[in-house]
Parts: C-alpha cells; sequence; structure tokens
C-alpha cells in the first residue's frame, strides 16, 4: 500500500488562480497545483534551494523536486500550447503565523507546528 500524501505547508493562496492568453478563452486549461506553485515561488521568486523550499514546505527535498520540475512542465505545457493555467488543488496546509515564512510581504509572518489542513478542490 502507497504512503498517504503529505501535506505541503504553503503561506497562502494565490491571489491570481486562473491565466489564460487573449483569444484562448474555449481552451481545455491546464491544471497547477497549489503547492507546484509554491515551489515555484520559493525556489525561482525568492531564491531558496530545493532543500531552503522542502524545509519550508514541510517535506523532503527529492519531494519538493519532483512538485518542482511537475510544476514547469505544467507551466511549459500552458505557455507553449497556448492554453489557459488554473492553479488549483493538492494536499496543503495553510501558514497561521507562527515560525518562518520565505514570502515577501506575508502579513503572517510565520508558521507554527500546528497547522490547518485543508483540502482544496
Amino acid at each position: 500500500m502507497a504512503r498517504p500524501t503529505k501535506c505541503r505547508r504553503v503561506c497562502s493562496f494565490p491571489d491570481t488562480l486562473e491565466f489564460c492568453p487573449l483569444g484562448k478563452e474555449g481552451r481545455e486549461p491546464v491544471i497547477l497545483a497549489i503547492d507546484g506553485f509554491e515551489a515555484i515561488r520559493l525556489i525561482d521568486k525568492e531564491g531558496l534551494s530545493q532543500e531552503e523550499a522542502a524545509a519550508q514546505m514541510g517535506v523532503a527535498r527529492t519531494t519538493t523536486q519532483k512538485i518542482y520540475e511537475t510544476a514547469r512542465k505544467t507551466i511549459a505545457e500552458a505557455l507553449v500550447e497556448g492554453r489557459p493555467l488554473k492553479i488549483e488543488g493538492g494536499e496543503i496546509r495553510l501558514c497561521n503565523g507562527e515560525g518562518f515564512c520565505y514570502k515577501s510581504g506575508c502579513p503572517q509572518k510565520s508558521f507554527s507546528q500546528n497547522y490547518i489542513k485543508e483540502r482544496t478542490p
């Protein structure tokens, strides 16, 4: 039996949940999981290493590496094929304001050991 998926820690939901190229509104969207968005944010925007991002997300470095690679492929698919991109789903737990947070301008500057488990559609 496979291990259950460990919830990934994220600072907050993305402000924008959907991107669509002009004139492509009717096409089938590509889905980017919220944990993939968080990996992209931590590694590419915040400049963290995969090891630091893994610690922030509360998972192993190898898990973060897989999440990151999948997210990059998903974004590439949306860009190359000109398809809408939706950010949704995944096993995540949200920041609740205790600990340390890498998000620039985060109103909740930290994480705690007690997380709210959020299951998104």
